[in-house]
This record gives C-alpha cells, sequence and structure tokens, in this order.
C-alpha cells in the first residue's frame, strides 16, 4: 500500500489546471486514434411518384359508378339520375348497395333481412313516428312540454279522432262556427280531407261507412283522422294560397344529423282563397295538393301549378324586405329540425339508413310558418320541365352527400351551385370533424344539424339559405321514353 504524506497525498488528488487540461488532450487523441473513420452517405433521392405518395392527401378507395348496383320501384326522376350516374340497376333481392324500397317493404321485410356494411336503404324502420300524422302531433307535443312552451298553444289546437273527440267538442264549443280541417293520418296526396265548421258535419264522419275499415274482430272502426284548427289567414299570392315542400335529408338520429336542399317549391291553388262558409267543401280553394289541382278546370298542364322557392324568396324580399324574409327562413329551418328533435329518441338508428323527408309549410299573414305534415315518399315524379330539373338536382344531390362512390373529402364543399359565399368549412361545429360525410355544403345541400346547430359563416346572427339557390338549367330535350316521367303519377300512388 502506498503511504504518502497529506502534501504529497494532496498533489495526487488535486492537480492544477494545466496539467488536468493536458490529460484530456491525451486522452482524447487516443480515443480518436482508435475510432474508424466512417462517412455516412445522404439517403437516396425517392422516386417522384413514391414521393409524391408520401406527400399528397390520399382519398381512400374511390369506387367506380359502374360498379354500384342499385335497386328501386320507381321508375321517375329518381330511375334518370341513378342511371345518370352510370349506376347499374338490379332486381337481386340481396346484391345490391342502394335500394330505394316503398315504405311497406320497409314493414314487412326489413327486420328480416341482412344488410352489408356498405349497402343503403332509404327509410329508417319507424320512420311512421315522423311520418304519420297522429304521430307526429303525439311526438311534437311531448317535445313542447319538456322544452319549448312557446308553441303550446298552437299545438293544442290539434287533437286525434276519435280517441280525442271530447276533448275537441270541449275546445269547439268555445268559438262556435270556427272552421277546422280533417285529415285521415295514413293516406296522401289530399285524399279524405275535408273542412268543417258544424259539431253535426263530424257525426255525420262517423257514420259514413266510405271512412270506416274493418277490424280483426270483423267491426268496422272509424278510421283515424286528425283535426286542427283551420289557418284562415294564409299569406297570398295573387290572391291564391300556397304550402312550400322543403327536402330535408336526415343521415342518422344519433347523432341527429340533417341537411336542408337550399331549393324546394311552392304549390298553389287554382282558384282564388276565400273564408266563404258556402265553400268550405272546395278542395281547389283550400288544397294545394297537386293530386287534387290537376282535376282543376284551371289547371294549366303546360305552367303547372308550382314556384320555385328561389322565385318566392324573391318576391318576398322585393315587398317586405330582406331581414323579414331572413327571419322567415330562419324559422322555417328551425320548425324543420325541431320536428326531427321531437322523434329523435324513439327513432331506430342504423348506419344503414337514410331518409329523404318532404315537409309541408305554410306561411300565414304575419310570416309565421306552420308544418302541416313531413312526407316520407315525396313524390319524385315531376309535372313540367322545370320540375324535373328540380327533382333531378335534388336527388343528385342526395347521393353526393351519401357518397357512395367515396369521393367526399373536405375540400368538396365548394361546388359551382352556390351563388352565395361559401367558405362554411371554417366555421364547422367542433362536431363534424369524427364524421367524413358532414360537408357543410354538398350540391344544394346544406349541413344545418349535426349534434348541434352548425354555424356558417353568418356566425354573429345566423340566417338560412332556403331560396338562396340559382335558376334550373335547361338540359337536353329528352326522348319520348322519357314522357311518363312528367304526368304519370300513378306509379307513385304512394308518394306525398
Amino acid at each position: 500500500m502506498l503511504k504518502s504524506r497529506d502534501s504529497s497525498s494532496s498533489s495526487l488528488y488535486s492537480l492544477d489546471k494545466n496539467t488536468d487540461e493536458k490529460i484530456e488532450s491525451l486522452l482524447k487523441k487516443q480515443f480518436e486514434s482508435k475510432q474508424p473513420h466512417i462517412i455516412v452517405p445522404p439517403p437516396p433521392e425517392l422516386p417522384e411518384s413514391f414521393n409524391s405518395f408520401l406527400t399528397s392527401e390520399s382519398n381512400p378507395g374511390c369506387k367506380d359508378p359502374k360498379s354500384i348496383r342499385f335497386k328501386t320501384f320507381l321508375h321517375n326522376t329518381l330511375l334518370d339520375t341513378l342511371k345518370k350516374r352510370g349506376w347499374k340497376e338490379t332486381d337481386d333481392e340481396s346484391e345490391w348497395d342502394v335500394y330505394w324500397a316503398d315504405i311497406h317493404w320497409i314493414h314487412e321485410n326489413f327486420d328480416h333481412v341482412y344488410l352489408n356494411d356498405h349497402q343503403k336503404i332509404n327509410h329508417f324502420r319507424n320512420h311512421y313516428e315522423l311520418t304519420r300524422k297522429d304521430l307526429l302531433v303525439k311526438n311534437v307535443k311531448r317535445m313542447i312540454k319538456t322544452v319549448d312552451k312557446e308553441y303550446g298553444k298552437a299545438e293544442n289546437l290539434i287533437f286525434v279522432l276519435p280517441q280525442d273527440y271530447a276533448l275537441f267538442q270541449e275546445e269547439f264549443k268555445k268559438n262556435p262556427g270556427s272552421i277546422w280541417i280533417m285529415k285521415p293520418v295514413g293516406r296522401a296526396q289530399g285524399k279524405g280531407i275535408f273542412l268543417i265548421n258544424k259539431i253535426s258535419q263530424i257525426n255525420q264522419w262517423k257514420k259514413d261507412p266510405r271512412l270506416t275499415r274493418s277490424s280483426s274482430d270483423s267491426q268496422d272502426q272509424v278510421e283515424t283522422y286528425i283535426i286542427q284548427r283551420y289557418i284562415d289567414n294564409p299569406y297570398l299570392i295573387g290572391g291564391k294560397k300556397f304550402d312550400i315542400r322543403i327536402y330535408a335529408l336526415v343521415l342518422s338520429y344519433s347523432p341527429l344529423t340533417v341537411y336542408i336542399h337550399r331549393n324546394g317549391f311552392c304549390r298553389f291553388s287554382n282558384s282564388n282563397f276565400t273564408m266563404d262558409t258556402k265553400d268550405i267543401s272546395n278542395l281547389y280553394i283550400h288544397a294545394t295538393n297537386v293530386a287534387i289541382q290537376k282535376t282543376s278546370p284551371n289547371y294549366n298542364v303546360g305552367k303547372g301549378c308550382k314556384w320555385l322557392l328561389y322565385n318566392l324568396r324573391n318576391y318576398l324580399s322585393s315587398k317586405h324586405g330582406e331581414e323579414v324574409v331572413d327571419t322567415l327562413m330562419t324559422n322555417i329551418e328551425t320548425l324543420i329540425v325541431r320536428s326531427l328533435m321531437s322523434v329523435q329518441k324513439i327513432m331506430i338508428n342504423d348506419k344503414h339508413c337514410f331518409e329523404l323527408y318532404g315537409f309541408d309549410i305554410l306561411i300565414d299573414q304575419e310570416f309565421k310558418p306552420w308544418l302541416l305534415e313531413v312526407n316520407a315518399s315525396p313524390s319524385l315524379t315531376a309535372e313540367t320541365h322545370w320540375d324535373y330539373e328540380l327533382k333531378f338536382d335534388v336527388i343528385n344531390d342526395m347521393f353526393d352527400v351519401i357518397d357512395m362512390e367515396k369521393n367526399n373529402n373536405n375540400s368538396k364543399n365548394n361546388n359551382s351551385k352556390s351563388n352565395n359565399n361559401n367558405n362554411n368549412n371554417n366555421n364547422n361545429n367542433n362536431n363534424n370533424n369524427n364524421n367524413n360525410n358532414n360537408n357543410i355544403l354538398v350540391g344544394g345541400f346544406d349541413l344545418v344539424y349535426h349534434d348541434g346547430p352548425i354555424q356558417h359563416e353568418r356566425s354573429s346572427t345566423y340566417k338560412s339559405y332556403l331560396g338562396c339557390y340559382k335558376s334550373i338549367p335547361k338540359r337536353e330535350k329528352r326522348t319520348k321514353k322519357h314522357n311518363h316521367h312528367f304526368t304519370n303519377i300513378s306509379d307513385s300512388s304512394i308518394q306525398k
């Protein structure tokens, strides 16, 4: 063992600065002399195609339109639109990608059919919760009680007969002589509608054998009707009553995802409006259904009885100002969304389902919108050339939203059909980030609700885009084989 004095010991463990640097330098040289000299070459350049693949945004799996198979029971504008997209029609019971089924098939077969992930069908299982008049009344009343009481007074003036007959009697006695309108809950195209102003007319209705149906125990039952206070102050144009057809597309009820098309149309009566009691049975005055008006002696086959929503918006703006019209259209949009919210919790959601609804709205002289009914099968048969073009565009835009071809991406929102400033992508609701289909604007469809209201660029005071749509384009003249698409309504007997 080495021994040393304190001084020498101190010199061994506490070297001066110069000595320390020399030792460090010497060790460094020895270490470097033992290391091999390695030259690391730069990474090789990637081929251009592969390099672009790594840096470009990819759109996974666009599908060839010719490989998409559809099945439909309709042979009208819908068939033309699907074939124009390049899709192939099939009659196979299961080998299809899109099935445009009638509501009877849904009721009888849907629960017994297995669907693959990619297959789509045009109705939700229990769509009738929204589209059957008595169930709509029930669901909206329930929502009003729990969410919004401001419309309670109006909705309380709707009753379901015969079960609410006693309640209706009490209400009628408060305003004797008032006019009420009765509608069958399960019929379409204005069939079975009539007006009353006397209780005795209800009793006659209950005894009318044409309005009864046989039950399982072979006893006749009175057909279920709704009865509501007739709106006696509708807004008139040219002295005639009209209502508005709005198209709303629902992709999901959980979360609730709603698109509303900017284009719609007005349906006019052929006779000047009057509240004279001697004319309450004249449906040419009081009903706007095309199926009824087509039988009027005043009906013009060439012009029809419809008007573009675009034209209505311009007319009202020129007469009453933009602010009034913006408020009206926003209230209509709100009315549609609230109606859908009323059935959101009871609707059976299914990833295979979508639904195009036809909302019928009436405007009164105070510019208040009234929901008349919701149609699960809005008519897609055209009456005139522009009617054909409108419905063609609505159907085509609908399938762009559904996107069977897998073409949609975040940059597809800018569309030439928008005649306004469409910078909606920057104001997308936060909830939309997880849904590939939720482009703010696709064709003429605006996304207005996705698990909450969608904020467009007019973020300070939201205004609806309803009616903000350019004129219907003219297409090449169709051949004779398409003529039935303009005039025949027999193939849409269950459409509304």
